[in-house]
């Protein structure tokens, strides 16, 4: 037992065990926060300036959303007025009429104008919502290419 013991003796003093350096613990511990609160800056502007991006592309939109229904207002009423007047013309011109033949022909006439001139106002209307859908979607078309050449980069 004592030469075990001897062994044992012997074998501890030529054994190092390895020091623990607490300056060089809290030195790696240090920049690892600090990168990691880097990265979190990083991160906040990158959002903050997505959500800035997003915030001016739904106000565009919103904006041209405006002005595009405020056109469609416009064709409208103007498309109501010119039927009105139409259709006081045309009761006008029954009032005038003579003979029963005369307020066929005016009837006629008049309901073959009306059917072209519905053709013609459903064209325009149209042609005004297929600019609109354009308009208003345009920002975010936009935004969206922008948002996907932006991943292509990172």
């Amino acid at each position: 037992m004592a030469k075990t013991a001897e062994k044992t003796n012997e074998f501890m003093e030529n054994v190092e065990f390895p020091t623990f350096d607490a300056s060089k613990a809290t030195d790696q511990i240090r920049a690892f926060a600090e990168k990691g609160v880097e990265q979190s800056k990083e991160a906040y502007a990158k959002m903050k300036s997505g959500a800035e991006e997003t915030q001016k592309t739904v106000e565009s939109t919103l904006e041209t959303a405006k002005s595009v229904s405020n056109e469609m207002s416009m064709k409208t009423i103007s498309a109501l007025r010119a039927n009105a007047d139409a259709g006081f013309n045309h009761l006008e011109a029954l009032v005038g009429a003579k003979t029963l033949s005369e307020v066929f022909e005016l009837q006629t006439s008049f309901l073959r104008k009306q059917v072209e001139s519905g053709v013609e106002q459903a064209k325009e209307f149209q042609a005004t919502a297929t600019k609109a859908a354009e308009e208003i979607s345009k920002p975010a078309k936009t935004a969206f290419e922008k948002a996907m050449k932006e991943l292509k980069v990172a």
